[in-house]
Protein backbone atom coordinates (compact mmCIF):
# COMPACT_ATOMS: atom_id res chain seq x y z
CA UNK A 1 0.00 0.00 0.00
CA UNK A 2 1.34 3.44 -0.99
CA UNK A 3 -0.01 6.72 0.38
CA UNK A 4 0.48 9.97 -1.53
CA UNK A 5 0.25 13.64 -0.55
CA UNK A 6 -1.43 15.31 -3.52
CA UNK A 7 -0.59 18.68 -5.03
CA UNK A 8 -3.60 20.92 -4.47
CA UNK A 9 -4.97 24.30 -5.56
CA UNK A 10 -3.22 24.06 -8.93
CA UNK A 11 -2.92 27.19 -11.10
CA UNK A 12 -3.24 25.42 -14.47
CA UNK A 13 -2.64 22.24 -16.45
CA UNK A 14 -0.84 22.49 -19.77
CA UNK A 15 0.82 19.99 -22.06
CA UNK A 16 0.44 16.76 -24.01
CA UNK A 17 -0.05 13.23 -22.72
CA UNK A 18 0.43 10.02 -24.69
CA UNK A 19 -2.15 7.77 -23.07
CA UNK A 20 -1.03 4.18 -22.29
CA UNK A 21 -2.64 1.25 -24.06
CA UNK A 22 -6.30 0.37 -23.69
CA UNK A 23 -6.82 -2.15 -20.89
CA UNK A 24 -9.73 -3.97 -22.53
CA UNK A 25 -7.91 -4.35 -25.84
CA UNK A 26 -4.63 -5.35 -24.16
CA UNK A 27 -6.37 -8.20 -22.31
CA UNK A 28 -8.02 -9.45 -25.49
CA UNK A 29 -4.87 -9.18 -27.60
CA UNK A 30 -3.13 -11.66 -25.28
CA UNK A 31 -6.15 -13.97 -25.22
CA UNK A 32 -6.65 -14.09 -28.97
CA UNK A 33 -2.91 -14.28 -29.57
CA UNK A 34 -2.83 -17.35 -27.33
CA UNK A 35 -5.71 -18.98 -29.23
CA UNK A 36 -4.28 -18.19 -32.67
CA UNK A 37 -1.71 -20.09 -34.70
CA UNK A 38 1.65 -18.35 -34.90
CA UNK A 39 3.35 -15.26 -33.49
CA UNK A 40 1.13 -12.33 -32.56
CA UNK A 41 2.93 -9.00 -32.11
CA UNK A 42 1.33 -6.40 -29.84
CA UNK A 43 2.51 -2.80 -29.66
CA UNK A 44 1.53 -0.33 -26.90
CA UNK A 45 0.40 -3.17 -24.63
CA UNK A 46 -0.68 -1.90 -21.21
CA UNK A 47 1.77 -3.33 -18.70
CA UNK A 48 -0.54 -2.65 -15.76
CA UNK A 49 -1.20 -5.16 -13.01
CA UNK A 50 -4.50 -6.39 -14.49
CA UNK A 51 -3.10 -7.14 -17.94
CA UNK A 52 0.01 -8.74 -16.44
CA UNK A 53 -2.34 -11.10 -14.58
CA UNK A 54 -3.72 -12.18 -17.96
CA UNK A 55 -0.19 -12.87 -19.23
CA UNK A 56 0.64 -14.89 -16.12
CA UNK A 57 -2.49 -17.03 -16.50
CA UNK A 58 -1.76 -17.89 -20.12
CA UNK A 59 1.82 -18.79 -19.34
CA UNK A 60 0.43 -21.32 -16.85
CA UNK A 61 -1.69 -22.65 -19.72
CA UNK A 62 1.46 -23.35 -21.72
CA UNK A 63 1.61 -20.23 -23.91
CA UNK A 64 4.99 -18.59 -24.51
CA UNK A 65 4.77 -14.80 -24.12
CA UNK A 66 7.77 -12.47 -24.44
CA UNK A 67 7.94 -8.82 -23.41
CA UNK A 68 10.37 -7.43 -25.96
CA UNK A 69 10.90 -3.72 -25.25
CA UNK A 70 7.93 -1.84 -26.72
CA UNK A 71 6.52 -5.05 -28.20
CA UNK A 72 4.79 -8.04 -26.62
CA UNK A 73 5.00 -11.32 -28.52
CA UNK A 74 2.53 -14.17 -28.06
CA UNK A 75 3.39 -17.55 -29.55
CA UNK A 76 0.02 -19.20 -29.97
CA UNK A 77 -0.62 -22.84 -30.69
CA UNK A 78 -4.27 -22.54 -31.66
CA UNK A 79 -7.32 -23.52 -29.63
CA UNK A 80 -5.85 -26.94 -28.93
CA UNK A 81 -2.52 -25.50 -27.83
CA UNK A 82 -3.64 -24.73 -24.28
CA UNK A 83 -2.64 -27.29 -21.67
CA UNK A 84 -4.05 -28.13 -18.26
CA UNK A 85 -2.42 -25.82 -15.70
CA UNK A 86 -0.52 -27.40 -12.85
CA UNK A 87 -1.22 -24.38 -10.62
CA UNK A 88 -4.18 -22.18 -9.74
CA UNK A 89 -4.79 -19.38 -12.25
CA UNK A 90 -4.48 -16.15 -10.24
CA UNK A 91 -6.34 -13.27 -11.92
CA UNK A 92 -5.31 -10.71 -9.28
CA UNK A 93 -7.78 -7.80 -9.31
CA UNK A 94 -8.96 -8.34 -12.89
CA UNK A 95 -12.64 -9.01 -13.51
CA UNK A 96 -11.99 -9.04 -17.27
CA UNK A 97 -9.41 -11.81 -16.88
CA UNK A 98 -11.55 -14.15 -14.80
CA UNK A 99 -14.78 -13.72 -16.78
CA UNK A 100 -13.27 -13.96 -20.26
CA UNK A 101 -11.00 -16.84 -19.26
CA UNK A 102 -14.02 -18.76 -18.03
CA UNK A 103 -15.40 -18.49 -21.56
CA UNK A 104 -12.14 -19.72 -23.07
CA UNK A 105 -11.70 -22.58 -20.60
CA UNK A 106 -15.32 -23.67 -21.04
CA UNK A 107 -14.31 -25.15 -24.38
CA UNK A 108 -11.11 -26.84 -23.24
CA UNK A 109 -11.18 -30.53 -22.25
CA UNK A 110 -9.44 -30.18 -18.90
CA UNK A 111 -9.92 -28.78 -15.41
CA UNK A 112 -8.65 -25.43 -14.15
CA UNK A 113 -9.23 -23.33 -11.04
CA UNK A 114 -9.36 -19.53 -11.10
CA UNK A 115 -9.13 -17.16 -8.14
CA UNK A 116 -8.11 -13.58 -7.41
CA UNK A 117 -7.75 -11.02 -4.67
CA UNK A 118 -10.31 -10.10 -1.99
CA UNK A 119 -12.15 -7.80 -4.41
CA UNK A 120 -12.55 -10.54 -7.04
CA UNK A 121 -13.84 -12.89 -4.32
CA UNK A 122 -16.82 -10.53 -3.84
CA UNK A 123 -17.71 -9.95 -7.50
CA UNK A 124 -20.73 -11.80 -8.97
CA UNK A 125 -19.85 -14.67 -11.31
CA UNK A 126 -23.23 -16.39 -11.75
CA UNK A 127 -23.98 -14.03 -14.63
CA UNK A 128 -21.14 -15.76 -16.54
CA UNK A 129 -21.38 -19.23 -15.00
CA UNK A 130 -25.07 -19.67 -15.84
CA UNK A 131 -24.79 -19.43 -19.66
CA UNK A 132 -21.56 -21.47 -19.70
CA UNK A 133 -23.32 -24.24 -17.79
CA UNK A 134 -26.15 -24.09 -20.32
CA UNK A 135 -23.56 -24.68 -23.03
CA UNK A 136 -22.25 -27.77 -21.24
CA UNK A 137 -19.35 -26.60 -19.05
CA UNK A 138 -19.11 -27.83 -15.47
CA UNK A 139 -18.38 -24.98 -13.07
CA UNK A 140 -18.10 -25.28 -9.30
CA UNK A 141 -17.42 -22.62 -6.73
CA UNK A 142 -18.51 -20.82 -3.60
CA UNK A 143 -22.28 -20.39 -3.29
CA UNK A 144 -22.91 -22.68 -6.28
CA UNK A 145 -20.56 -20.70 -8.49
CA UNK A 146 -21.61 -17.22 -7.42
CA UNK A 147 -18.12 -16.33 -6.20
CA UNK A 148 -14.49 -17.26 -6.90
CA UNK A 149 -12.49 -19.45 -6.51
CA UNK A 150 -14.10 -21.28 -9.43
CA UNK A 151 -13.16 -24.66 -10.88
CA UNK A 152 -14.19 -25.26 -14.48
CA UNK A 153 -14.17 -28.48 -16.52
CA UNK A 154 -14.79 -27.72 -20.17
CA UNK A 155 -15.22 -29.34 -23.56
CA UNK A 156 -18.09 -30.56 -25.78
CA UNK A 157 -20.05 -27.31 -25.76
CA UNK A 158 -23.31 -26.70 -27.60
CA UNK A 159 -24.21 -23.31 -29.02
CA UNK A 160 -27.06 -21.42 -27.35
CA UNK A 161 -29.08 -18.24 -27.77
CA UNK A 162 -28.72 -16.15 -24.65
CA UNK A 163 -30.34 -12.86 -23.69
CA UNK A 164 -28.13 -10.87 -21.34
CA UNK A 165 -29.87 -9.83 -18.09
CA UNK A 166 -27.59 -6.76 -17.89
CA UNK A 167 -25.58 -4.84 -20.46
CA UNK A 168 -22.09 -6.28 -19.92
CA UNK A 169 -19.25 -6.65 -22.40
CA UNK A 170 -17.58 -9.14 -20.08
CA UNK A 171 -20.54 -11.54 -20.03
CA UNK A 172 -21.06 -11.14 -23.78
CA UNK A 173 -17.38 -11.80 -24.46
CA UNK A 174 -17.26 -14.90 -22.25
CA UNK A 175 -20.21 -16.43 -24.10
CA UNK A 176 -18.77 -15.56 -27.52
CA UNK A 177 -15.38 -17.06 -26.60
CA UNK A 178 -17.13 -20.26 -25.55
CA UNK A 179 -19.32 -20.16 -28.65
CA UNK A 180 -16.27 -20.05 -30.92
CA UNK A 181 -15.45 -23.54 -29.59
CA UNK A 182 -19.00 -24.97 -29.51
CA UNK A 183 -21.01 -27.10 -31.90
CA UNK A 184 -23.44 -25.00 -33.93
CA UNK A 185 -24.18 -21.31 -33.57
CA UNK A 186 -24.15 -19.14 -30.47
CA UNK A 187 -26.16 -15.91 -30.30
CA UNK A 188 -25.95 -13.22 -27.61
CA UNK A 189 -28.71 -10.63 -27.34
CA UNK A 190 -27.74 -7.38 -25.59
CA UNK A 191 -30.28 -5.09 -23.88
CA UNK A 192 -28.09 -2.16 -24.94
CA UNK A 193 -25.00 -2.18 -27.12
CA UNK A 194 -21.77 -2.58 -25.11
CA UNK A 195 -18.10 -2.22 -26.04
CA UNK A 196 -17.33 -4.40 -29.05
CA UNK A 197 -13.59 -5.04 -28.75
CA UNK A 198 -14.11 -8.82 -28.71
CA UNK A 199 -16.12 -8.78 -31.93
CA UNK A 200 -13.56 -6.58 -33.65
CA UNK A 201 -10.72 -8.81 -32.50
CA UNK A 202 -12.42 -11.96 -33.78
CA UNK A 203 -12.28 -10.38 -37.23
CA UNK A 204 -8.70 -9.10 -36.82
CA UNK A 205 -7.56 -12.67 -36.09
CA UNK A 206 -9.35 -14.07 -39.13
CA UNK A 207 -12.58 -15.24 -37.52
CA UNK A 208 -16.21 -14.55 -38.37
CA UNK A 209 -18.88 -12.78 -36.35
CA UNK A 210 -22.26 -11.36 -37.32
CA UNK A 211 -24.27 -8.52 -35.78
CA UNK A 212 -27.96 -7.87 -36.40
CA UNK A 213 -29.12 -5.00 -34.22
CA UNK A 214 -28.32 -6.01 -30.65
CA UNK A 215 -27.79 -9.68 -31.52
CA UNK A 216 -24.26 -11.02 -32.06
CA UNK A 217 -23.72 -14.48 -33.58
CA UNK A 218 -20.68 -16.72 -33.93
CA UNK A 219 -20.33 -20.20 -35.37
CA UNK A 220 -18.33 -22.80 -33.49
CA UNK A 221 -15.10 -24.63 -34.29
CA UNK A 222 -13.42 -21.51 -35.66
CA UNK A 223 -9.67 -21.12 -35.84
CA UNK A 224 -7.52 -18.00 -35.71
CA UNK A 225 -4.30 -16.80 -37.29
CA UNK A 226 -1.72 -14.59 -35.58
CA UNK A 227 -2.05 -10.83 -36.09
CA UNK A 228 -0.26 -7.55 -35.40
CA UNK A 229 -2.24 -5.50 -32.88
CA UNK A 230 -1.50 -1.82 -32.25
CA UNK A 231 -3.30 -1.01 -29.00
CA UNK A 232 -4.71 2.55 -28.93
CA UNK A 233 -4.60 4.71 -25.81
CA UNK A 234 -7.27 3.89 -23.25
CA UNK A 235 -10.13 6.40 -23.34
CA UNK A 236 -11.06 5.40 -19.78
CA UNK A 237 -7.62 6.54 -18.65
CA UNK A 238 -7.77 9.64 -20.85
CA UNK A 239 -11.05 10.60 -19.16
CA UNK A 240 -9.24 11.63 -15.97
CA UNK A 241 -7.15 14.19 -17.85
CA UNK A 242 -10.17 15.38 -19.86
CA UNK A 243 -12.01 16.18 -16.64
CA UNK A 244 -8.88 17.58 -14.99
CA UNK A 245 -8.44 20.11 -17.82
CA UNK A 246 -12.13 21.02 -17.88
CA UNK A 247 -12.33 21.81 -14.14
CA UNK A 248 -8.91 23.41 -13.58
CA UNK A 249 -8.59 27.09 -14.45
CA UNK A 250 -6.40 28.31 -17.33
CA UNK A 251 -5.83 24.78 -18.64
CA UNK A 252 -5.31 23.17 -22.04
CA UNK A 253 -4.39 19.49 -22.34
CA UNK A 254 -3.90 17.43 -25.50
CA UNK A 255 -4.28 13.64 -25.29
CA UNK A 256 -2.78 11.74 -28.21
CA UNK A 257 -3.45 8.30 -29.70
CA UNK A 258 -6.71 7.75 -27.82
CA UNK A 259 -9.10 4.97 -28.86
CA UNK A 260 -12.36 6.38 -30.24
CA UNK A 261 -14.40 3.20 -30.49
CA UNK A 262 -18.01 4.50 -30.60
CA UNK A 263 -19.04 2.01 -27.91
CA UNK A 264 -16.57 3.75 -25.55
CA UNK A 265 -16.92 7.47 -26.35
CA UNK A 266 -19.78 8.23 -23.97
CA UNK A 267 -17.39 10.37 -21.89
CA UNK A 268 -16.87 12.69 -24.87
CA UNK A 269 -20.62 12.97 -25.47
CA UNK A 270 -21.16 13.67 -21.77
CA UNK A 271 -18.52 16.41 -21.67
CA UNK A 272 -20.03 18.06 -24.75
CA UNK A 273 -23.54 17.94 -23.25
CA UNK A 274 -22.21 19.59 -20.10
CA UNK A 275 -20.67 22.38 -22.16
CA UNK A 276 -17.01 21.42 -22.06
CA UNK A 277 -14.54 23.03 -24.43
CA UNK A 278 -13.39 19.85 -26.21
CA UNK A 279 -12.06 19.04 -29.69
CA UNK A 280 -11.54 15.62 -31.26
CA UNK A 281 -9.08 15.12 -34.13
CA UNK A 282 -9.47 11.69 -35.80
CA UNK A 283 -6.22 10.01 -36.86
CA UNK A 284 -5.97 7.40 -39.64
CA UNK A 285 -5.73 3.88 -38.24
CA UNK A 286 -5.90 0.34 -39.63
CA UNK A 287 -7.53 -1.10 -36.50
CA UNK A 288 -9.73 0.53 -33.88
CA UNK A 289 -10.61 4.20 -34.51
CA UNK A 290 -8.06 6.54 -32.94
CA UNK A 291 -7.68 10.27 -32.45
CA UNK A 292 -6.32 13.17 -30.43
CA UNK A 293 -8.46 14.98 -27.86
CA UNK A 294 -7.93 18.59 -26.72
CA UNK A 295 -9.73 19.87 -23.62
CA UNK A 296 -9.62 23.38 -22.16
CA UNK A 297 -10.99 24.97 -18.99
CA UNK A 298 -14.75 25.04 -19.26
CA UNK A 299 -17.97 26.46 -17.84
CA UNK A 300 -20.10 23.42 -17.14
CA UNK A 301 -23.79 22.75 -16.54
CA UNK A 302 -25.52 19.81 -14.88
CA UNK A 303 -27.36 17.20 -16.98
CA UNK A 304 -29.08 13.82 -16.65
CA UNK A 305 -26.92 10.81 -17.56
CA UNK A 306 -28.96 7.65 -18.11
CA UNK A 307 -30.24 4.99 -20.48
CA UNK A 308 -28.19 3.83 -23.45
CA UNK A 309 -25.38 6.27 -22.62
CA UNK A 310 -24.51 4.41 -19.39
CA UNK A 311 -22.77 1.32 -20.92
CA UNK A 312 -20.67 3.69 -23.06
CA UNK A 313 -19.20 5.43 -20.00
CA UNK A 314 -19.71 3.00 -17.11
CA UNK A 315 -16.02 3.06 -16.12
CA UNK A 316 -15.89 6.85 -16.32
CA UNK A 317 -18.79 7.56 -13.95
CA UNK A 318 -16.57 8.15 -10.89
CA UNK A 319 -14.67 10.94 -12.65
CA UNK A 320 -17.91 12.26 -14.16
CA UNK A 321 -19.24 12.57 -10.61
CA UNK A 322 -16.28 14.81 -9.78
CA UNK A 323 -16.91 16.80 -12.97
CA UNK A 324 -20.52 17.31 -11.86
CA UNK A 325 -19.42 18.86 -8.55
CA UNK A 326 -17.96 21.74 -10.59
CA UNK A 327 -20.94 22.18 -12.94
CA UNK A 328 -23.73 24.68 -12.47
CA UNK A 329 -26.94 23.05 -11.26
CA UNK A 330 -27.88 19.42 -10.66
CA UNK A 331 -26.49 16.32 -12.36
CA UNK A 332 -28.44 13.06 -12.06
CA UNK A 333 -26.83 9.71 -12.88
CA UNK A 334 -29.39 6.90 -13.32
CA UNK A 335 -29.53 3.29 -14.62
CA UNK A 336 -26.01 2.63 -13.30
CA UNK A 337 -26.62 -0.14 -10.74
CA UNK A 338 -23.66 -2.01 -12.30
CA UNK A 339 -21.41 0.39 -10.41
CA UNK A 340 -22.23 -1.58 -7.27
CA UNK A 341 -20.37 -4.67 -8.51
CA UNK A 342 -17.14 -3.13 -9.77
CA UNK A 343 -13.85 -3.21 -7.83
CA UNK A 344 -15.83 -1.48 -5.08
CA UNK A 345 -19.44 -0.41 -4.76
CA UNK A 346 -18.60 2.69 -6.73
CA UNK A 347 -21.92 4.42 -6.02
CA UNK A 348 -21.39 4.42 -2.28
CA UNK A 349 -17.62 4.88 -2.43
CA UNK A 350 -17.77 7.91 -4.77
CA UNK A 351 -20.47 9.52 -2.62
CA UNK A 352 -18.55 8.90 0.61
CA UNK A 353 -15.18 10.16 -0.59
CA UNK A 354 -16.42 13.24 -2.45
CA UNK A 355 -18.74 14.15 0.42
CA UNK A 356 -15.74 14.09 2.75
CA UNK A 357 -14.21 16.81 0.55
CA UNK A 358 -17.32 19.00 0.71
CA UNK A 359 -19.30 17.80 -2.31
CA UNK A 360 -23.12 17.82 -2.23
CA UNK A 361 -23.71 14.28 -3.49
CA UNK A 362 -26.40 11.72 -2.68
CA UNK A 363 -26.25 8.01 -3.60
CA UNK A 364 -29.37 6.31 -5.01
CA UNK A 365 -30.18 2.69 -5.82
CA UNK A 366 -28.86 3.08 -9.37
CA UNK A 367 -26.73 6.20 -9.40
CA UNK A 368 -25.99 9.58 -7.86
CA UNK A 369 -27.52 13.03 -7.49
CA UNK A 370 -24.90 15.79 -7.49
CA UNK A 371 -25.46 19.49 -6.83
CA UNK A 372 -22.64 21.38 -8.47
CA UNK A 373 -20.79 24.63 -7.99
CA UNK A 374 -19.07 23.59 -4.75
CA UNK A 375 -15.58 24.34 -3.50
CA UNK A 376 -13.73 21.21 -2.42
CA UNK A 377 -11.53 21.30 0.66
CA UNK A 378 -8.74 18.88 1.48
CA UNK A 379 -8.48 15.95 3.84
CA UNK A 380 -7.57 12.29 3.87
CA UNK A 381 -9.26 10.08 1.29
CA UNK A 382 -8.86 6.48 0.13
CA UNK A 383 -8.97 4.60 -3.15
CA UNK A 384 -10.45 1.60 -1.27
CA UNK A 385 -8.24 -0.51 -3.55
CA UNK A 386 -10.08 0.74 -6.66
CA UNK A 387 -7.88 2.26 -9.37
CA UNK A 388 -10.58 4.50 -10.82
CA UNK A 389 -11.57 5.87 -7.42
CA UNK A 390 -7.89 6.58 -6.75
CA UNK A 391 -7.39 8.51 -9.99
CA UNK A 392 -10.65 10.43 -9.49
CA UNK A 393 -9.50 11.57 -6.04
CA UNK A 394 -6.08 12.55 -7.38
CA UNK A 395 -7.83 14.81 -9.92
CA UNK A 396 -10.04 16.21 -7.13
CA UNK A 397 -6.85 17.24 -5.38
CA UNK A 398 -6.02 19.62 -8.24
CA UNK A 399 -8.90 21.91 -7.26
CA UNK A 400 -8.98 21.26 -3.50
CA UNK A 401 -8.23 24.32 -1.35
CA UNK A 402 -6.04 22.55 1.20
CA UNK A 403 -3.76 19.53 1.53
CA UNK A 404 -5.07 16.11 0.49
CA UNK A 405 -3.67 12.71 1.38
CA UNK A 406 -4.62 9.71 -0.76
CA UNK A 407 -4.45 6.33 0.94
CA UNK A 408 -3.72 3.17 -1.09
CA UNK A 409 -2.66 5.12 -4.16
CA UNK A 410 -0.87 2.01 -5.43
CA UNK A 411 -4.25 0.69 -6.63
CA UNK A 412 -3.86 3.05 -9.60
CA UNK A 413 -1.09 0.81 -10.98
CA UNK A 414 -3.77 -1.70 -12.04
CA UNK A 415 -4.56 0.35 -15.14
CA UNK A 416 -2.20 3.36 -15.25
CA UNK A 417 1.27 2.84 -13.74
CA UNK A 418 2.53 6.22 -15.05
CA UNK A 419 -0.49 8.23 -13.87
CA UNK A 420 1.21 10.43 -11.27
CA UNK A 421 4.22 11.00 -13.53
CA UNK A 422 1.98 12.17 -16.39
CA UNK A 423 -0.12 14.31 -14.07
CA UNK A 424 2.91 16.09 -12.57
CA UNK A 425 4.21 16.91 -16.06
CA UNK A 426 1.03 18.90 -16.75
CA UNK A 427 0.95 20.90 -13.52
CA UNK A 428 1.85 24.59 -13.60
CA UNK A 429 1.74 26.18 -10.20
Amino acid sequence: MKNVTLQTNITSLRGTVSIPGDKSISHRSIMFGALAEGETIISNFLAGADCLSTIACFRKLGVAIEEDGPLTRVFGGGMNGLVQPEQLLDVGNSGTTIRLMLGILAGRPFEATLAGDSSIAKRPMTRVVKPLRQMGAIVEGKNNGEFAPLTIRGGKLQGITYELPVASAQIKSAILLAGLQAEGETAVIEPTRTRDHTERMIVQFGGRVERDGNTIKVKGNQSFKAAHIDVPGDISSAAFFMVAAAITKDSEVKLVNVGLNPTRTGIIDCLKQMGANIEVEPVKSDGEPVGNIIVRSSSLKGIEISGELIPRLIDELPIIALLATQAEGETVIKDAAELKVKETNRIDTVAKELSSLGADITPTDDGLIINGGVTLHGGTVSSHGDHRIGMMLAVAGLIARSEMNLLDASAIEVSYPQFFEHLSELIHS
